[in-house]
């Protein structure tokens, strides 16, 4: 009997393969709305309706859709091409941010009944989002509307929706995998099952012999250089202490061997068949302990790798002192010190880390020849840092090598790293045939980075009036079997949280140290999440030793406006308070605090508290960060954005098309962007340090600004009328009044062989500060540990909001992946340093029901540096949230935390302790 399925009202009849999913064999017939996220029915983001009821897709046998009628999200929308409701109301109310997890929501949403409705939290528990805080989710789906019309010349400032809205609720816009791509060959790894191990050889015979099998890579196929994973515009800032595949493994879960074949299926059945004969060697697990004599030694280089001390396993490390730290502590009258310690968090993008490498024709040099080059298509934040790397990797010219970043499914600084584009274009290069590698979610887990767990001793002295006296820091830093962001994270993490307060005297000894466990990178925050959870605890339990509210012993001792941030490694010179809304982020909680009637809301017998904490970020990162761009009127009288920064739910797009918009008197519906792809200009650095609106925004206001110089400039000259009496409007040159249309001044233009073009470009200097604070009202069972979140109150200084409804997105999203952070999320080793959380289910991320609206304030500033006044906000709102919290569960429970995530479980037993006076058994 044949087979057959019709899906959005098209039949089709193949077969699927044995054990095929619905998920691959929709994705295979280009339905690629249908998302890949977790492989095992846990986030959602491959929902489909069969015969009208929302499945996982991935979980879901293609062979039992027979007979029966698929939608996928391209098939939601009416005849015509009118859009289903529930797509409307997601764009009406801007319901995404990256958009990877939407087509699942609308696809779960779109067939729920009233009953259903009136019960969000489980109705929606098996849809999954990391990027918007569920708050925009929600407000989508009942209908509620934030987006506005375009106005001609008023775009700043108003909550326009995102450029590619129309696309992500249809499911046709592009991501890293969405395109079809002739003879396309699948990779696979085999990863080392050992924590420390030497290769002492690799048999492939067998592994080439699997049908369909085109290539096995080793060490010996991969070029003997070091490098680092990680991307920043300096690569010295990072240690070399990487090979593509090296015969020294040092962490459960680095690559061993490369296969690659026809199908995915046969890669991994190659990979099952290698035969390694390992070493195994003594491994740490701990980083003080790695940093004691006899620990076995991880990385034995040089210093041409730029290791601090390779020999005791110190990736990078800083000291540093202002003023006399004990002679501040002998004039304190009230001294705290304790050390509080954070874990290890994965970023969970839905979309994973992958790239397909193929190759294209090229136009030679000087209109010689046709070439051809490699063309990568990653799910990057740094398209032309990899491009960089990839060049320096394999010794190939810049003009040989196009990285393009189509639309990217979360980052979160996961993303700042080369992890697979190296290993793809070594096999390409050997095939000369495209290659795809795709990471599973269990290689999210085990095969990329996650933040760096820290161990933080913190000490404060204060005179009796709360004025501080000294401030010291003892810091080590995990950074993992390899030093990719290693040195600079733990840099950062004592820049700000530290340099936020004024203190006579402070002291720094940090350290970021190597152990045999899966490396850590570049996450939300970058360090200053980890540190501001230590000093905004101790602050919140010196204000009690003193007797004195911890917002009045803040606002003794916070900088003010026109002050430096001084600490004890010395000025940034470039880093500057250029607008100030720390004042008002503190009057946030205060007005909170007054009009606060949460506690209302507790259960009978519950305990109940409030806290807070405020946090302080530069925008952007040091030692410079560089974005060109381009804008241009084309021939039908609209406009043309080229700009490198990658879209990834960051709201760049947006900002960027509207910061173009107010300076040419259009709409932003009249302008094109061209984006994350080395070919559209000169360089940028990639989107990450929150540099998308403060970096690559003003490159893009400087060419606007400047192409609109030029156009009144030419249209003066064309229609013989004085210059201040021109005017832009959305499609015309105003000429006394007279409308002459941009179509015409092209035309005229061209004739002259003027081409009307502007190039802006800005290298990230001097840069300002972003200010947060966050408050909480919780309540805790005393009897199971259960917290309820009653209320949460965020205040943001982001200087001119660009985009108030995309801005608090940013914000409710940053909360609700710290909240995770707080509660639940921990990436967990076993002793043998193998990864135990490598699945959602097994790693918890917050679901719609575990996250609460975040009431937030912005703060009325107007930066000096950034674009039209604008500071980041990107980063910033994670790193108050998990104080805040952890000072609301002191106030609630009388206990501090100092170890997080706060777990039920924890939180229950340090209640029965402090009870009973005595350690619970099994505890």
């Amino acid at each position: 009997m044949s087979f057959s399925i019709r899906v959005n009202d098209q039949p089709f009849e193949e077969e699927p393969r044995p054990g095929q999913c619905l998920r691959t064999y929709l994705r295979d017939r280009g339905w690629f709305g249908v998302k890949k996220g977790c492989d095992a029915g846990d986030c959602g983001a491959c929902t489909v309706q069969v015969d009208g009821r929302p499945v996982h897709s991935c979980i879901y046998p293609a062979v039992r859709a027979e007979g029966r009628a698929v939608t996928t999200v391209e098939g939601l929308a009416r005849e015509g091409g009118e859009l289903h409701p529930m797509q409307q109301r997601f764009l009406d109310a801007q319901g995404f941010q990256c958009g990877f997890c939407t087509a699942g929501f609308l696809m779960t949403t779109s067939a729920l009944d009233e009953e259903q409705l009136t019960d969000l939290p489980r109705s929606l528990k098996g849809n999954l989002c990391r990027c918007t805080g569920y708050r925009a989710i929600e407000d989508a789906i009942r209908g509620v509307k934030h987006a506005e019309e375009p106005c001609a010349g008023q775009a700043v400032g108003r909550s326009l929706g995102a450029p590619a809205g129309p696309q992500v609720v249809t499911g046709t816009a592009r991501y890293t995998f969405d395109v079809e791509v002739e003879g396309l060959l699948h990779m696979k790894l085999l990863r080392s099952p050992h924590p420390h191990a030497r290769i002492r050889s690799i048999d492939t015979t067998a592994a080439l012999r699997v049908p369909g099998v085109h290539a096995v890579l080793t060490h010996h196929d991969a070029p003997d250089k070091l490098y680092s994973s990680a991307r920043h515009e300096h690569p010295t800032e990072d240690p070399d202490d990487t090979r593509v595949l090296d015969d020294v493994v040092r962490f459960a879960g680095q690559r061993v061997a490369a296969v690659v074949a026809d199908t995915e299926g046969a890669a991994e059945e190659g990979c099952r068949r290698i035969v390694v004969d390992y070493e195994v060697l003594p491994f740490v697990l701990d980083p003080e302990e790695a940093m004691l004599p006899g620990a076995p030694v991880i990385h034995p280089k040089g210093p041409e790798s730029r290791i601090f001390r390779a020999q005791d396993n110190v990736c990078g490390e800083v000291h540093g002192e202002l003023g006399d730290v004990e002679q501040g502590f002998a004039e304190a009258d009230v001294v705290y010190e304790e050390t509080f310690r954070t874990q290890r968090v994965q970023h969970a993008s839905l979309e994973t880390h992958g790239c397909v490498v193929r190759f294209e024709p090229a136009p030679g040099e000087d209109g010689g020849p046709e070439q051809e080059r490699i063309v990568v298509r990653s799910s990057t934040q740094v398209p032309f840092l990899t491009r960089r790397a990839l060049c320096d990797l394999y010794d190939l010219p810049m003009e040989q090598v196009r990285v393009v970043a189509g639309r990217v499914g979360g980052g979160f600084g996961g993303k700042q790293e080369m992890l697979t584009e190296d290993i793809a274009v070594l096999a390409a290069l050997k095939l000369h045939r495209p290659v795809k590698l795709e990471f599973t979610r269990a290689e999210q887990f085990y095969g990329a980075t996650t933040r760096h767990p820290f161990k933080i001793t913190v000490k404060l002295g204060a005179r009796s009036d709360g004025t501080l006296t000294a401030i010291r820091f003892r810091v080590v830093a995990n950074t993992g079997a390899y030093g990719n962001h290693g040195p600079a994270v733990m840099f950062h993490s004592v820049g700000e949280s530290m340099g936020v307060y004024r203190a006579p005297n402070k002291k720094v000894n940090a350290y970021s140290v190597y152990t045999n466990g899966v490396p850590a990178g570049a996450f939300r925050g970058y360090g200053l999440g980890q540190v501001t959870f230590a000093l905004e605890s101790a602050m919140d339990e010196l204000a009690r030793r003193l007797g004195i509210d911890p917002l009045v012993l803040r606002e003794r001792n916070v900088i003010g406006p026109g002050e430096h941030m001084e600490g004890p490694l010395g000025e940034e010179e470039d880093l500057h308070i250029a607008s100030y809304g720390l004042d008002q982020c503190l009057r946030v909680v205060r007005d909170a605090l007054a009009d606060d009637t949460s506690a209302e809301l507790a259960p009978e017998g519950w305990l109940v508290g409030q806290g807070f904490a405020m946090a302080a970020i530069a925008c952007g990162p040091p030692g410079g960060h560089i974005a060109d761009a381009t804008v241009k009127l084309l021939e039908d009288g609209t406009y043309d954005i080229a700009v490198g920064t990658a879209e990834f739910g960051n709201g760049t797009t947006t900002v960027h098309k509207q910061i173009t918009a107010g300076a040419l008197g259009t709409t932003v519906d009249r302008i094109g962007i061209r984006q994350s792809d080395t070919d559209v200009v000169k360089h940028d650095t990639g989107a990450f340090g929150s540099a998308g609106t403060v970096v690559a925004g003003k490159a893009v206001m400087k060419a606007a600004n400047a192409l609109g110089e030029q156009l009144l400039t030419f249209a003066a000259e064309y229609t013989r009328t004085p210059r201040s009496l021109l005017r832009l409007t959305a499609d015309s040159v105003e000429c006394e009044g007279r409308p002459v249309s941009l179509k015409e001044i092209f035309a005229a233009a061209r004739a002259e062989g003027v081409e009307l073009k502007a190039d802006g470009y800005f290298g990230g200097s001097p840069r300002s500060i972003a200010f947060n604070s966050q408050w909480f009202r919780i309540a805790v069972d005393p009897d199971t540990g259960e917290i309820r979140i009653l209320r949460s109150v965020h205040g943001a200084d982001a200087g001119k909001v660009m985009n108030p409804m995309q801005c608090r997105g940013q914000v409710e999203g940053g909360v609700a992946q710290a909240l995770g952070a707080t509660l639940f999320e921990q990436v967990l080793l076993d002793v043998d340093g193998q990864v135990t959380t490598a699945a959602f289910r097994r790693y918890r991320l917050p679901a719609f029901a575990d996250v609460p609206r975040t009431e937030v304030h912005f703060s009325e500033t107007s930066d000096a540096i950034g674009p039209l006044g604008a500071k980041s906000m990107s980063e910033s709102p994670f790193n108050p949230v998990p104080p805040a919290f952890a000072n609301a569960l002191r106030d609630a429970t009388g206990i501090r935390f100092t170890e997080a995530p706060f777990l039920r479980d924890k939180v229950w037993l340090a209640l029965e302790e402090a009870r009973t006076g005595r350690p619970v058994a099994g505890g």
